[in-house]
């Protein structure tokens, strides 16, 4: 058994996005280059903020869920944030077919997206990013601090990399154990 005490937890970095917005796009080659640094040392963790002004946000924050529900959230999470312009011309029926290329239960998403199992989830999400000052994405939150990637993501990674290099050395503790 293995002794808790030296067991190390991963830095939580929300990315608080919205999968029809081109901004958000443009913050995956900094996702993937965290994930790359840190491994499973970094814990990105997606949450949701559909923001009124794209019509199928919230479908898609939806159909994002059930991926994640059933194994492939960030696969189908990229698929969609490269395809924007798609989720706006198409909607909804784009989310399934995404779903259908990743070979996912297509039927399944379709479901979801009527009965509304995920919808809570969206909602809590939406909820308290507005609560602790989310009002646009990308937005990241490390170690308690909100970094807004809606104006301009310019330096975001470097800071995002000096908060998980300082939280890490932190729980690594003195001796760098």
């Amino acid at each position: 058994m293995n002794d808790s005490s030296t067991e190390r937890t991963a830095v939580v970095l929300d990315f608080w996005c919205e999968l029809q917005c081109p901004d958000c796009r443009g913050a995956l080659d900094d996702l993937r280059a965290l994930r790359s640094r840190y491994g499973d040392r970094l814990e990105v963790r997606l949450r949701h903020f559909p923001l009124e002004k794209h019509k199928h946000a919230f479908a898609a924050a939806q159909a994002a869920e059930e991926a994640l529900e059933q194994g492939q959230g960030w696969p189908y999470i990229e698929a969609v944030l490269g395809r924007v312009e798609e989720l706006h011309r198409k909607g909804e029926p784009f989310l399934i077919e995404v779903a259908r290329e990743l070979g996912l239960d297509a039927e399944e998403f379709d479901t979801a997206l009527v009965d509304g199992r995920h919808i809570l989830i969206v909602d809590a999400d939406q909820a308290e990013g507005k609560a602790i000052g989310v009002t646009g994405t990308p937005t990241y939150v490390i170690g308690g601090e909100r970094l807004d990637g809606g104006k301009s993501q310019e330096g975001l990674r470097e800071r995002v990399e000096e908060i998980a290099d300082r939280l890490l050395e932190e729980q690594a503790g003195p001796d760098g154990r």
